[in-house]
């Protein structure tokens, strides 16, 4: 049997407009808006948090149908202060999409995301389901704390023991009960040089680690101090609080409120930042949701199959 031919990303595209939203007295998030300024409105969610957007988030939408809105979340990309921990939690985010989607007078909007963008998406939907019109998530994330401590404590540290022991490296033996904490400690210190070093160890073992296949130019991002240092302290800062949801199981629990929402779930099984276990809970909690599960895959949305199925995703909502 012929393999599935894969969907590749729409040409490049920038942006027609763009701007810096005040949200607080302190933060101010980066937006912009591309492709059709008249087109069914679309909202990209960043992962991380604290990886910000780039321009190939443009690229997933048929820039002749969508009106495509990105935002960097606090702190993070373009947004200001960078780096700030400050009134920076999912629920002040979830008020950011809300202000900026009343900033550009859209009514109801296609919300996509993956990994952190999922969990982003699913508590904006959760919160405002009256507003959101379809759901395109990947790469499921729900801060649940087995989740953290497969990927931060122990888990996929068997299966990438090299990399984890550079993981391992700045933190000493007698703190390595609690990783996350370790971490948290000198990414929040006033020790500049054990700060940076610590933000580019903890991106690393993420750049390394989202792929099936180790993408060599995706660790050397995390040689990008800046970068680095918004990623891990940001991150950080979401997970040693349990992304400040009420209860562990928030987001499952409440997919009730958004059943009644168009929606596709994309997963990878050897997904090892978010295992597949976070996706299939998902999935038998709204069995109404399309979803596809991608047999030879890992994290990424940069792996060929994934960006495919995203890109098939939002060519069926752009008329909704």
């Amino acid at each position: 049997m012929a393999r599935e031919k894969l969907r590749d990303l729409y040409a490049e595209i920038e942006p027609f407009s763009s701007g810096m939203l005040k949200v607080t007295s302190l933060h101010r998030v980066y937006y912009e808006e591309c492709g059709n300024p008249s087109g069914n409105p679309v909202i990209f969610l960043h992962g991380g948090p604290g990886s910000g957007c780039i321009s190939s988030h443009r690229r997933f939408f048929d820039p002749a149908a969508y009106r495509i809105v990105l935002m960097d979340q606090r702190g993070a990309g373009r947004s200001t202060p960078h780096a700030e921990l400050e009134d920076n939690n999912t629920w002040a985010l979830v008020s950011d999409l809300e202000t900026l989607r009343k900033h550009l007078n859209i009514e109801r909007w296609v919300v996509f995301g993956g990994s952190w963008g999922s969990t982003l998406s699913l508590s904006y939907a959760e919160t405002h389901p009256a507003c959101v019109k379809a759901l395109i998530l990947q790469g499921i994330f729900t801060l649940r704390r087995k989740e953290l401590e497969f990927f931060y404590q122990f888990g996929s540290s068997e299966l990438f023991p090299d990399e984890w022991d550079e993981y391992l490296k700045p933190i000493p033996v007698v703190e390595r009960a609690d990783l996350m904490g370790a971490y948290h400690r000198r990414l929040t210190g006033s020790d500049e040089k054990v700060k940076l070093e610590c933000a580019s160890a903890w991106s690393r073992w993420e750049c390394a680690t989202c792929r099936l296949f180790i993408d060599e130019e995706q660790v050397k991002r995390a040689e990008d101090s800046r970068w680095a240092l918004a990623f891990a302290r940001i991150e950080n800062h979401y997970f040693v609080n349990g992304g400040f949801f009420s209860s562990d199981e928030q987001l499952i629990e409440n997919v009730e409120k958004i059943k009644h929402i168009p929606a596709v779930i994309i997963q990878g099984r050897y997904d090892m930042v978010c295992p597949m276990r976070t996706a299939w809970d998902l999935h038998k909690k709204w069995p109404e949701a399309d979803f596809q599960l991608i047999p030879d895959v890992g994290h990424s949305f940069k792996e060929a199959p994934i960006r495919s199925k995203l890109i098939e995703a939002t060519d069926r909502f752009k008329n909704i």
